[in-house]
């Protein structure tokens, strides 16, 4: 039997991934892989195309859709008629990622607090939850989540920010989330701050194709789904928690996040 892992977020229909798709699913699939959640920008109609259109028998291919923080220069308010449309038809089971980023500063601060605004409540409208983005936003972040009076979840993405963000965070019904990052031999601020989430609030990603878990990243530039093990292997040790346990435990929180109890098979054989 292998176990039951998700990805909560991979980055599956960007040009890394173009020529071996398939062969990056498979490899997902061998390694235990039940789920993989993947946002989708809602500005690049081409990625949009892509992944409304990719099926795969290894795997459920769950997607998200939203304006990322750094194309909130470009975000209108047609771009929330499109991800209305993809909600409507149930192409997508959550809005994102979305939300702020102070770090690169892409888009203005002033911009990027309205396109998160206006998914937000568009979100709240359609009863979806969200994949936020925050880095070196937090109080922001929180201060516009409680603007929006949003009151459906979903999940802190990457998660890098204080543990007072993901405190209030949980608190608004968040689920916080960890990549690779936590590996990272100068990550042990993000480390403290992990093992102090409860396993009932814990998500674990990839972030493919960006942030190979140490030390695959000594040898492998590109993440992908299946080096999702490396990661959740880690925080079991960190939390000094049953390994199966915890793939259990993510499991069951992924379902509940994004709405998903009936749709996720326990174990699959390739």
């Amino acid at each position: 039997m292998k176990l039951p892992l998700v990805d909560s977020h991979a980055h599956l229909f960007v040009k890394d991934f173009a020529d071996d798709l398939d062969e990056v699913i498979n490899r997902a699939g061998k390694k235990g892989l039940t789920a993989i959640l993947t946002p989708v920008d809602i500005l690049d109609p081409q990625e949009i195309e892509k992944a409304l259109n990719y099926s795969s028998s290894v795997l459920p291919i769950f997607l998200a859709a939203g304006a990322h923080p750094h194309q909130a220069h470009k975000f209108n308010e047609s771009y929330l008629g499109k991800i209305e449309s993809l909600a409507r038809k149930k192409k997508i089971v959550a809005i994102g990622e979305i939300g702020l980023d102070y770090y690169y500063n892409f888009s203005s601060p002033d911009a990027q607090k309205q396109a998160f605004y206006q998914q937000l409540i568009l979100a709240e409208d359609l009863k979806l939850p969200v994949i936020i983005h925050s880095r070196q936003a937090a109080q922001d972040v929180l201060s516009i989540v409680k603007k929006a009076k949003f009151s459906r979840g979903g999940v802190l993405h990457c998660f890098t920010e204080n543990y007072q963000l993901a405190l209030e965070m949980m608190e608004q019904g968040f689920f916080i989330s960890f990549s690779g990052i936590i590996t990272f031999p100068n990550a042990q601020s993000l480390r403290e701050i992990a093992v102090k989430i409860p396993l009932e609030n814990l998500l674990a990603e990839t972030d493919s194709p960006y942030l190979t878990p140490h030390p695959l990243r000594k040898k492998i530039k590109r993440n992908e789904p299946a080096f999702i093990f490396e990661t959740v292997n880690f925080l079991a040790q960190l939390k000094k928690t049953n390994l199966t346990e915890l793939v259990s435990q993510l499991q069951e929180n992924f379902q509940k996040c994004f709405g998903l109890e009936d749709k996720i098979i326990k174990e699959i054989d390739i």
